[in-house]
């Protein structure tokens, strides 16, 4: 009888990880932009994190150019097509960087989280900055934006994604100054595993 409770137990377990799907929603942070898709930070992502949970399934929905309302429209259809268990979101920098009403860009989050959650969705959102030249006042307002949303919904929140690559050294960044380098890749990838692993483990 122990016996086989215990491998109910392993079956159940199993069956938890053999479960787990991943939905990126993001811009071009994680679209591998300018490099070879197989080298953005996503698919090492992916296989960094099938290491501890192989039977998970990523699925990465990032496109250039995307902007929170461009995900917020997008993201009922990706939740019924692949109903994954946790989403990460990336999304904000292109409302930053046009000028997008703050407002506008916190209730698009906000929608997504609700749209989420009303699955049972695990969400991951991740922070990101605005370059330098925008100013600190300006940069410090983008950056409420996430703290607000985390804070309201209670989620796992990766703050300032690109610390550590955005200005640390001219390598890790392309020569527009908002994009990583491939070889930055691994230094984000590693960002979001240790904030997975740490969700995944609970």
């Amino acid at each position: 009888m122990f016996l086989f409770l215990l491998l109910g137990l392993h079956t159940c377990a199993y069956a938890n990880h053999s479960a787990i799907s991943i939905l990126i929603l993001g811009d071009s942070l994680s679209a591998a932009h300018n490099i070879p898709l197989d080298k953005g930070w996503p698919r090492l992502f992916t296989d960094n994190i099938r290491s501890s949970f192989p039977q998970t399934s990523v699925i990465n929905a990032s496109i250039s150019g995307e902007t929170t309302f461009g995900g917020l429209q997008r993201l009922p259809q990706l939740l019924a097509e692949h109903q994954p268990t946790h989403l990460i979101i990336e999304l904000g920098g292109n409302d930053g960087l046009r000028g997008l009403g703050f407002r506008q860009s916190t209730d698009n989050l906000r929608q997504m989280v609700q749209l989420a959650e009303a699955e049972g969705i695990t969400v991951l959102l991740i922070g990101v900055r605005m370059p330098p030249n925008l100013g600190a006042a300006y940069n410090k307002r983008f950056q409420q934006i996430f703290e607000s949303i985390a804070s309201e919904f209670a989620i796992h929140y990766l703050p300032r994604f690109m610390e550590g690559v955005a200005a640390s050294d001219p390598v890790l960044m392309q020569a527009d100054g908002i994009h990583p380098t491939e070889i930055a890749q691994p230094l984000l990838a590693q960002k979001v595993e240790t904030q997975m692993r740490a969700i995944l483990s609970h």
